[in-house]
């Protein structure tokens, strides 16, 4: 089961425009993070949650989409995430990036495959700009953008090919390919 749920905590890129995620589903969401594992228990990582369809799309307007598919601008104006967490470093606390981002934002993508939405974890973006419209102070920095939403396209994870190329593709039907190093490439030894 639990195996099934991390098969479907993929990286979606394209969502039902046309249905909405409550404040209260990200609010569960930003909790999953809250609750999880903290080097030294410091726990730096602070939210904002967004679900406003005006401030969607001026967050959308800051965010690089799938590096790998050079001829695609991004989900269309009908395919865009209905919400997103703004993952958000407190300097006060830890300046430095840390496997808290990691663990905490795995929660959340796991969380949110359990609600049956899906997500993408966005590192591209335009910092400067997104910390100035979310009014963001200089006590923060943002860590990682989380785009959720019902997902509206088909992600396969599939072995990588005998080139051991890693980038994900789409094909003529718009189902996204996911290659994975196979388990055995990826145990180096076993010692029993």
């Amino acid at each position: 089961m639990f195996k099934d749920i991390v098969k479907r905590s993929r990286s979606y890129r394209r969502f039902y425009g046309d249905k909405e995620i409550t404040m209260e589903q990200l609010r569960e969401l930003a909790d999953l993070g809250r609750l999880s594992p903290s080097g030294a228990n410091r726990q730096p990582l602070k939210y904002i949650l967004i679900n406003s369809k005006e401030m969607n799309e001026k967050v959308y307007e800051n965010l690089g989409w799938a590096g790998y598919l050079k001829d695609w601008d991004g989900p269309e104006e009908t395919e865009r995430p209905a919400g997103y967490i703004i993952m958000l470093r407190d300097n006060s606390i830890n300046k430095a990036l840390t496997m808290d981002e990691g663990i905490a934002a795995q929660s959340i993508f796991l969380g949110a495959a359990e609600m049956g939405l899906g997500g993408c974890y966005i590192g591209n973006f335009k910092r400067e700009q997104l910390k100035t419209l979310l009014k963001i102070s200089e006590d923060f920095e943002i860590a990682l953008v989380i785009a959720l939403g019902y997902p509206n396209e088909e992600v396969v994870i599939e072995d990588i090919n005998e080139n051991g190329d890693i980038k994900y593709w789409r094909d003529e039907n718009q189902v996204h390919h996911v290659p994975k190093r196979t388990l055995e490439q990826v145990i180096i030894e076993e010692i029993s």
